[in-house]
């Protein structure tokens, strides 16, 4: 089940960064660069 939330982490905060290529705010860039954080610890680790 962690793999499974990591893998939906990740991919939110992918889409997230690549929305960011014009950065709305210094929230959404610390909300991408978590999510991705997050999914990745969760499924590899």
């Amino acid at each position: 089940m962690r793999r499974v939330w990591g893998l939906a982490l990740f991919c939110v905060g992918a889409g997230l960064f690549i929305a960011l290529i014009f950065p709305k705010s210094f929230l959404m860039v610390v909300a991408a660069a978590l999510c991705l954080l997050a999914g990745y610890n969760l499924f590899c680790c």
